[in-house]
């Protein structure tokens, strides 16, 4: 690519459906600055396709033969440098989007979600922002079946005792849902600063994005106790 060539997303599209993989790709191909590398009709033919073509989103079904969507994620994710991953599913798979989300994909998209939303999606992930609206994580979170919520709670607490007064405050903020420029206003301090902060929070529990750190704040029952 020459410096006039301006950057342009990578996609794979991961799903068993022909039909769905043709839709998706004719939509994403209208978009000027978004490619399609390569298409997989299952989650094992994901890691090798990566390797080869290094998209830089992969929009991931859940139900697909031989290894679903969320093994291929929790697989792909757990490599080094490897693209975002946006879940596509339905609602009646909400425990299965929050063991994707914990794997480290950045969101989910149903897959009767407008054309125009999915196009802005894969531009938003391919920037580092989740596609997960607060509204959407707090009901996925509420449907969560209760066994092991004790457990699950006693661990992110402990978890989260890794962070200082400060980063724990930032982290609450944004596990409410609030941006950036909320939280700096919210605790009166700069972006730049609440941006540290964040990376801060990131780096001390070994997680991915901010979606991650919202759910590990939710485990730990800490919003509930705000309520």
């Amino acid at each position: 690519m020459t410096a006039s060539q301006p950057w342009t997303v990578g996609v794979l599209i991961a799903d068993d459906d022909p039909l769905v993989r043709a839709g998706l790709s004719m939509m994403l191909r209208g978009a000027p600055d978004i490619r399609v590398v390569a298409e997989a009709g299952d989650g094992a033919e994901v890691l090798p396709l990566v390797s080869r073509h290094a998209p830089d989103v992969v929009l991931m079904d859940i139900r697909m033969p031989v290894m679903d969507g969320l093994s291929a994620t929790e697989a792909l994710r757990a490599r080094a440098g490897a693209p975002e991953v946006v879940v596509l599913t339905t609602f009646d798979a909400d425990e299965h989007v929050l063991r994707a989300l914990r794997a480290g994909a950045a969101g989910f998209l149903l897959k009767d979600t407008p054309p125009e939303e999915i196009v802005d999606a894969v531009r938003q992930v391919a920037r580092g922002l989740p596609v997960l609206s607060p509204a959407v994580t707090r009901r996925l979170i509420a449907r969560v079946a209760d066994t092991g919520r004790d457990r699950h709670r006693a661990r992110a607490l402990e978890r989260l005792a890794a962070l200082n007064d400060r980063e724990r405050e930032v982290a609450l903020a944004l596990a409410g849902g609030r941006s950036n420029a909320e939280i700096g206003a919210l605790l009166h301090l700069s972006v730049p600063t609440v941006k540290t902060h964040v990376s801060g929070v990131l780096a001390k529990l070994g997680l991915n994005n901010r979606v991650q750190i919202a759910l590990l704040v939710h485990d730990a029952g800490l919003l509930d106790d705000r309520e």
